[in-house]
């Protein structure tokens, strides 16, 4: 099956020239840095919603949150791209993805949000209550390019929700991977292969995206929040307690970095580099085998990250920090 180009390898392949071109001041100058001598700083923004997720497309940093509020990430400051939710009546937005080309961003949230923003012109498609569900949905993940994207919307109700045909109406399914538990986040790796975890701590694989297999984890015993698929045999999950989990294909190796809950993970391709955040604005930062807790400005709960030219992590009362 022929690989996507994962957002990670989009940001890699395309948006050093965008950072570098749209930075505020403080996170232009600690670009070149390293990670041990990086600084993390607090960024202005519009809002005291808490942003629940936030991803690099083509046009920049885009965070959404709570009240259904859209930020975008401009050269000056960070400003609303839209408010109250993909329909207008302010449901929140709690996960989003971009297309691999980058020009559309998607975004699920309550009573059965689902958007699809397109960055380049402005315009906010509607593709809410997929197969008539109003349940609140948690995360997204989409494959391939703007308008013939494949969509897979993770949900309370347990289901995963899926179109191969850009959530045009009537084309969307739903699988329950497991017993019905929510469905935390979904990430995929290939055009049709990846993963979804519930929170009865277990991770499903998918290489067809309708057939669902468990993989673990046994003994977990805690809450699993964030995943990032880099392929079949590299998975990294994380989850209450301080714990990250990587899957080799064979055995899952956990890691303890304290107590606070990691809301989400992000690690290159290669596994050298990482950035996992969470409860009381901790950030933990990989560096080849070794996770390090960074020094940060917020002590409000993070629940997103995203790696690139600048490092964001967005959270609980519109917090932005940034590297």
């Amino acid at each position: 099956m022929t690989e996507r180009t994962t957002r990670r390898r989009f940001l890699t392949a395309s948006l050093a020239t965008v950072g570098a071109t749209a930075l505020p001041a403080a996170a232009a100058a600690s670009g070149t840095e390293t990670a041990a001598e990086t600084d993390w700083t607090t960024a202005e923004t519009p809002t005291g919603n808490t942003l629940y997720d936030v991803e690099y497309t083509a046009d920049g940093a885009y965070a959404v949150g709570g009240g259904g509020v859209a930020l975008e990430r401009t050269a000056e400051s960070w400003r609303k791209a839209f408010d109250g939710g993909v329909t207008g009546n302010g449901n929140s937005l709690f996960g989003a993805d971009v297309t691999d080309d980058g020009k559309r961003l998607w975004m699920v949230g309550s009573s059965g949000a689902v958007g699809e923003y397109d960055v380049e012109t402005g315009v906010l498609y509607d593709h809410s209550a997929p197969t008539g569900s109003t349940n609140n949905f948690n995360d997204v993940s989409v494959t391939g390019e703007a308008g013939e994207a494949n969509v897979y919307v993770a949900g309370d109700s347990g289901k995963l929700y899926y179109s191969f045909e850009n959530g045009a109406s009537q084309t969307w399914n739903y699988v329950t991977p497991g017993s019905g538990s929510a469905l935390s986040a979904v990430d995929f790796h290939g055009v049709r292969s990846g993963h979804v975890v519930d929170t009865n701590q277990r991770v499903f694989a998918t290489d067809d995206g309708t057939t669902w297999n468990a993989i673990g984890i046994a003994d977990a015993n805690v809450n699993f929040y964030g995943v990032d698929s880099d392929a079949s045999d590299d998975v990294w999950v994380s989850g209450g307690g301080g714990m990250v989990f990587h899957w080799d294909g064979a055995n899952w190796t956990p890691e303890s970095l304290g107590d606070a809950g990691l809301r989400d993970v992000e690690v290159t391709d290669d596994d050298s580099e990482g950035l996992t955040v969470g409860g009381g604005g901790k950030i933990f930062d990989k560096t080849g085998r070794k996770w390090a807790q960074e020094s940060t400005p917020a002590g409000e709960n993070l629940k997103a990250v995203v790696r690139g030219a600048t490092d964001i992590a967005v959270g609980a009362g519109g917090t932005v920090v940034e590297r």
